[in-house]
């Protein structure tokens, strides 16, 4: 685990961010054995043999989730923002929001292989 990470976790401000983003944190090293966790651009990223995997920040309401070679995936409908990059897509998780660890733990493992 990068110190630098769990110094932005730490630093949120929302009990609920914190609690969303070690639980994104957590989904993200267990289901990628081996990936890189870094703090660049001034949030958390995460890489697996050189290349992104995914990314995550805070906004005021909600949660950044940015999921990386997303273009070849099959993703569930409506969870990911509407957009013109196909090879990014990213979820916004607003306060309450469950997310589905079984989803996104499947939806990593690919994004780390493609």
């Amino acid at each position: 685990m990068n110190q630098e990470v769990t110094q932005y976790i730490d630093k949120i401000d929302q009990k609920w961010q914190t609690e969303t983003c070690t639980h994104l944190r957590g989904a993200i090293l267990q289901s990628v054995p081996g990936v890189e966790e870094l703090l660049q651009y001034g949030k958390p990223h995460y890489k697996k043999n050189g290349k992104y995997v995914c990314a995550y920040n805070t906004a005021k309401a909600w949660v950044s989730f940015t999921l990386f070679n997303a273009g070849s995936l099959e993703l569930p409908e409506g969870l990911f923002e509407p957009g013109d990059n196909d090879d990014r897509k990213t979820i916004k998780i607003h306060e309450g929001q469950d997310m589905d660890s079984s989803i996104l733990a499947k939806l990593l493992q690919q994004a780390a292989t493609t």
